[in-house]
């Protein structure tokens, strides 16, 4: 029998499917930007509104896709399937950059790959978080820990994509952003592959029964678990898991700027230049997840520190922290812009150390969150209120597209956020800093009383 401390095989085989299907997906999101700016021509408000669009749709499908699976297909169903629908999209991405010239063809074809995409992920998010918790006795002590391994999976993916990615289609030359996503698109292949080949030998509960299947094929007892009514303790869980969703969505917005106003920011006002050698600017966006790598090892052993010593932070008041480190990090940004004159760059370490406070930041709330979604979530409801979790994304994602289309742009009219005049870079970042530090303030008055609804076991 495998020791206590051990994690079972079949994390380690979520860990490389989620690598993957990251990789897949970040591949793509280091480029999407750009392509549509280079080669299809559209203008950064549009382009901002559409990423918007298009990651908010990716984070709401997961609605969809966890509904079906507690209901119909099971966990293993949906992720092949998702899985599929994501590798047609990005094809059709890599059809779209060969013919980018021809409006007719590539913009039509732009749209139904994004919209497969968005389709594919809302089958597949949901469920392969939840298989993750599906692994452990409910009770289990190892979960936040797995959960934390499961998230350097995701990162070590997306810390890959825009280097593989980016080095082949970033390249200065339009027609070259096919190679980068037809890469994103073998690698979902390679996702799939994994998955299909060991899913039977060790996706498996402790007793040792098939997890993820049909709610058709369940056992009996898995049955009558979730057939259970709700408690009134279950209710004040899921009501946490919607009130820290809303905090989740002022982070995402402001950490999902990597995307589109901080890949503006690195192409135009960033010296990316080192040693001779000009950084492309997809690459920027694997800074945030090699830190992850670096990093999450150690957050792991500070919460098991503090805990041993009983002084672990509640969730609520760690994802707190998280806001207030996504806020710090804005403050650096916008200390670096502050006084510099037009068409002046600025060092390549200022935006080095902005990623790095935002990655503590978000290693302070996002595997956190997904633990505590898996612990306060009725099993019949565990994919669907995953899903929720996701929705805040959507939601954040969304927002994210909409505040970037306030970043600056010379020979434009002076953008307005609320009465909130921004003048130059240096208002924008601002705006950032003052939205991430009234969350956590907010946040940190709230956390008494939300861990109170969460209940002593899962506290």
């Amino acid at each position: 029998m495998a020791k206590q401390s051990s994690h079972p095989k079949g994390l380690y085989l979520l860990f490389a499917t989620e690598m993957w299907e990251r990789f897949s997906y970040y591949g793509n999101r280091a480029l999407l930007a750009l392509f549509m700016i280079s080669a299809l021509s559209f203008d950064k408000h549009f382009t901002s509104a559409l990423y918007g669009q298009y990651t908010g749709l990716v984070y709401l499908a997961p609605l969809v896709g966890g509904y079906v699976a507690d209901r119909f297909w099971g966990n293993r169903r949906s992720i092949v399937v998702g899985g599929l629908l994501m590798a047609l999209g990005q094809f059709l991405l890599f059809f779209a950059g060969t013919w980018f010239q021809e409006a007719k063809i590539a913009i039509p074809l732009f749209y139904s790959g994004l919209g497969f995409i968005i389709a594919g992920n809302g089958f597949f998010k949901p469920n392969i978080s939840t298989m993750v918790g599906q692994l452990y006795e409910p009770n289990d002590s190892r979960k936040d820990t797995a959960y934390t391994i499961f998230y350097m999976g995701i990162n070590l993916g997306s810390f890959m994509a825009p280097l593989i990615c980016g080095a082949l289609g970033d390249t200065g030359n339009p027609a070259d952003f096919r190679w980068g996503f037809l890469t994103a698109g073998i690698g979902m292949l390679i996702s799939l592959a994994i998955f299909i080949t060991f899913r039977d030998k060790y996706l498996v509960d402790p007793a040792g029964q098939l997890i993820g299947r049909a709610p058709g094929k369940i056992s009996a007892e898995e049955r009558a678990k979730r057939d259970t009514p709700l408690t009134q303790v279950d209710i004040e869980r899921i009501i946490v898991i919607g009130v820290l969703s809303f905090f989740v969505i002022f982070f995402w917005s402001a950490f999902e700027q990597a995307g589109v106003s901080l890949t503006f920011f690195a192409a135009e006002s960033l010296d990316r230049e080192v040693l001779g050698f000009v950084v492309p600017t997809s690459w920027f966006q694997s800074l945030n997840p090699v830190f992850v790598l670096i990093f999450a090892p150690v957050l792991a052993s500070l919460w098991t520190f503090l805990s041993k010593k009983d002084a672990e932070p509640s969730s609520p008041t760690k994802m707190a922290w998280g806001l207030l480190f996504l806020g710090f990090g804005y403050i650096v940004i916008a200390m670096a812009v502050k006084h510099i004159e037009p068409g002046v760059k600025v060092s390549i370490m200022w935006l080095v150390t902005m990623y790095w406070l935002h990655t503590m930041g978000e290693l302070c709330l996002s595997p956190i969150g997904l633990s505590l979604v898996n612990k306060l979530a009725p099993v019949r409801f565990a994919s669907l209120l995953m899903a929720v979790w996701f929705t805040a994304s959507a939601a954040a994602n969304w927002f994210a597209g909409v505040l970037a289309g306030f970043y600056p742009e010379s020979g434009q009219a002076i953008p307005s956020f609320m009465g909130y005049q921004i003048n130059g870079i240096y208002e924008f970042f601002m705006l950032f800093v003052g939205m991430a530090m009234a969350a956590a303030a907010l946040l940190l008055l709230s956390t008494k009383k939300l861990q109170k609804m969460m209940h002593p076991e899962v506290a």
